[in-house]
Parts: structure tokens; C-alpha cells; sequence
């Protein structure tokens, strides 16, 4: 086979091979450059490619268990993207372990001893709704007047009680989002925000963050986590630790 697929990059010291766990069950190994690793298998010089979807995303899964395997055996990885294949033999990915050494060494001393989290905050838009209406003298005028009119001038205050609050949450979900942020930051030395993704029921994502987070502060991200959880209307899901997928930026090979 005329092409080396790149899982990661990592400098775990001696050459291994964990077996058959790659990509469709290939063999997967390491190759070295002085105290680096890419972890690899063997294929055709060409991007895998199917029109089944279920089987690209069986390959992306089982890209990101190889890296996990990876990061459990030697601690520091650099994720490669998916698709990543250089053309060539085992001297050819030598050749650029050595051309791009400095660079590498520099990116895995930069996330040695941290981890990636996912941090996404809800809240429940119902409950927010109902504190909003409570401290605005506006929206309970509104109201009231929807409540006491006929059925065209209240359909006519309605209109405006739903645009007025929709400014009103959208209004507080920048503070809040704003004010969240600050608190975690202070806790993470990086922070990448995701898509928000859309609103469940009555559960709307306020944020989505990948932090990267040094292992000696996970307990602390961990405490402003508890906090925020325990703010009326707010609820976390904290998931992590992965290697830094989102933070490591390798140019496409």
C-alpha cells in the first residue's frame, strides 16, 4: 500500500503496536522520529470515501478510539484530523516527522498534562420567562392587558408582549452567556465556543464551550461547574476529559 493514515502525533518513546483497532480492523502501529510517534496504519494513497453515512461515521469513531487508546498509553497527543493520509511508505512519514519536528514538539509541550472538556449550559426558557415577566413592570402590563381586552385588542397586545420579551431573553442570554464565560475562563487556559445547538422542549442551550483545562485545575473548573448548576433556571452538562481535539490546529498533510 502506497499510503501511511495519520491518527496522531505524540511522544511516548518506544514504538508499539497496538494491533488490529484501526479503520476497518487495520493494523495499527507507530513510526518514530527521535522522541516522536505517529500513530498509523497502512492504506491506498486516497481519502476514504462511502455515500453510506452510517460507515463514515463508523470511520470517525473509530479514528477518535484509536486516538483515545493512544492518549491513555503515552499521555500527549496531537489529534489529526480524520482523512489525513500521506502519500508514501514509512520513510516518507519519517521525512515529515523531521521536517515539521519543531513545530510538533512545540504543540505537545503547549498540552502536556491538560485535557479537553466539554462544558454546555441550559436553561429552562419557561422558568426564565417567568422571572423575566416578574421584574419587568413592562411585560406585566402587557399581560394584563392581553388578560382584560377584547379577543383583537388583546391578540394586538400579545404581539407586542412576545416581541417584547423575545428582546428581553435575547437581552439576558448575552449577560448571562457573557458573565458565565468570565467565570469559567478564569479556570481554563483556552476556551473554543461550539454551536449552540437547537432548543429541546422547553430546554434551550444558552452555551457550548471545549475547554482546555490543566489537570491541576480540573477541580476548580469542576467547583464553578456546581455553582452554575445550582443557579434557578440553569442546569450543566460537563463531559471530558478527551484529548484536544479542538485545540490542536495541524494543517491538512
Amino acid at each position: 500500500m502506497d499510503g501511511r493514515y495519520i491518527y496522531c502525533i505524540t511522544d511516548g518513546g518506544k514504538n508499539i503496536s497496538p494491533g488490529k483497532i484501526g479503520i476497518e480492523k487495520a493494523e495499527v502501529y507507530t513510526i518514530s522520529f527521535c522522541n516522536l510517534l505517529a500513530v498509523v496504519h497502512n492504506c491506498e494513497a486516497k481519502a476514504y470515501y462511502s455515500e453510506d453515512e452510517d460507515a463514515v461515521i463508523n470511520w470517525i469513531i473509530t479514528h477518535q478510539q484509536v486516538v483515545d487508546e493512544a492518549w491513555k498509553r503515552f499521555g500527549t497527543v496531537l489529534p489529526i484530523t480524520f482523512n489525513t493520509i500521506i502519500k508514501g511508505n514509512t520513510e516518507d512519514v519519517r521525512a515529515w516527522l523531521k521536517q515539521e519536528y519543531e513545530s510538533l514538539c512545540k504543540k505537545i509541550r503547549r498540552f502536556r498534562g491538560k485535557a479537553e472538556y466539554g462544558i454546555q449550559v441550559f436553561w429552562d426558557i419557561n422558568m426564565i420567562e417567568g422571572i423575566l415577566v416578574d421584574r419587568d413592570t413592562g411585560l406585566k402590563g402587557l399581560q394584563r392587558e392581553m388578560t382584560s381586552k377584547t379577543d383583537g385588542i388583546a391578540y394586538m397586545y400579545k404581539q407586542k408582549f412576545e416581541k417584547r420579551l423575545k428582546a428581553e431573553i435575547e437581552a439576558e442570554a448575552e449577560l448571562c452567556f457573557k458573565k458565565l464565560y468570565n467565570q469559567i475562563k478564569a479556570h481554563v487556559e483556552d476556551i473554543f465556543v461550539e454551536k449552540i445547538k437547537r432548543k429541546e422542549g422547553n430546554t434551550q442551550m444558552l452555551m457550548n464551550l471545549s475547554c482546555l483545562v490543566p489537570k491541576d485545575r480540573r477541580s476548580y473548573v469542576g467547583e464553578e461547574i456546581e455553582k452554575i448548576n445550582s443557579t434557578n433556571g440553569l442546569s450543566v452538562r460537563f463531559t471530558g476529559p478527551w484529548p484536544p481535539y479542538s485545540f490542536v490546529e495541524l494543517d491538512r498533510i
